[in-house]
């Protein structure tokens, strides 16, 4: 079976892109049409809403991006209709051609971090939220991880592990000094050695790595020290991230990391760049936002010699 870092590699080529649509649904920012029509505000109304305006948002992207990013935690706020929804957008965005990265950063020990990792890795019934890959936490240690990356393997999927995050406070623990060095570089250290274990032809392996955009020398800094892990960067758009400051993450041949952007694209008819296509041209809106954002890329990264 195809390992999730050449099946990403593959996807990101097709496309000639390394653009990552984050899948935030969430209620406020929803398009006025949309949620006029959920005709209320339950639970049960607000998770069919999510699951319409994330299947328009995968129906204007898929023919453009490689893979989309569901936030599990806008989904499981509603309860069971949320997690059904849910399970709905991911089965959709895969019948789409979309490789699926849900956002969920699971973890446990022994037996619960095999439970965990058996509801996003496999195929039909059994796997109700199916994903290609997975967000999970390092900090139970390695025995924690090997479950999600057995399980993983298993089915050609892959897990993206926090290491040094986009938030504002992840200093506090990941930049604290442990024999000598951060702390987040002995989990690189880790990662990378989970990721040369199972290198394909593009010199990627299944074990990746999540590295904010908001700390570009950091960016640099751990691309150098994993260098056979995928690079899952959030942090660009909203947050401050920039085009060009996500290019330490890429090697030389534009591969290595999928730069996500969630309310940047997903409600980008909010913005006042955006602003003339109006709540009734919501999808333009987003599809602009894509392509200008798959162009920033192009032109300040080495994702560029993709569309080559």
């Amino acid at each position: 079976m195809t390992n999730f870092g050449e099946r990403l590699a593959a996807a990101v080529r097709a496309k000639k892109t390394p653009v990552l649509v984050g899948l935030d649904p969430r209620w406020e920012a929803l398009p006025e049409a949309i949620r006029n029509q959920a005709g209320a505000e339950d639970s049960v109304a607000k998770a069919e809403a999510y699951t319409m305006f994330c299947r328009s948002v995968i129906d204007v992207v898929a023919p453009l991006v490689p893979a989309v990013k569901p936030q599990v935690a806008f989904f499981e706020e509603l309860g069971p209709p949320g997690m059904q929804a849910l399970a709905d957008v991911v089965g959709y965005a895969r019948s789409r051609g979309l490789l699926v990265i849900v956002d969920a950063k699971r973890n446990d020990i022994g037996s619960t971090a095999e439970a965990y990792a058996a509801a996003y890795f496999g195929e039909g019934s059994t796997t109700p939220w199916p994903a290609d890959a997975l967000t999970i936490s390092p900090y139970l240690g390695s025995d924690s991880l090997e479950p999600f990356v057995s399980a993983s393997q298993q089915c050609g999927g892959g897990v993206f592990v926090l290491v040094k995050t986009s938030n504002p406070g992840s200093g506090q623990f990941q930049d604290l000094i442990c024999e000598g060095r951060p702390l987040y570089q002995h989990v690189a250290q880790y990662i990378e050695k989970l990721a040369v274990a199972e290198v394909g032809p593009s010199g990627y392996g299944c074990v990746g790595a999540v590295v904010g955009a908001t700390y570009p020398d950091q960016l640099v800094e751990l691309r150098a020290a994993m260098p056979h892990a995928w690079l899952l960067i959030p942090g660009f758009g909203s947050q401050g991230g920039t085009a060009k400051g996500v290019a330490g993450g890429f090697d030389c041949d534009g591969l290595g990391a999928m730069i996500n952007n969630s309310r940047g694209i997903i409600f980008a008819h909010q913005r006042a760049e955006y602003a003339s296509f109006g709540q009734a041209r919501w999808q333009d809106a987003v599809e602009a936002a894509t392509k200008k954002m798959i162009a920033a890329l192009r032109a300040e990264t080495s994702a560029g010699k993709l569309s080559k």
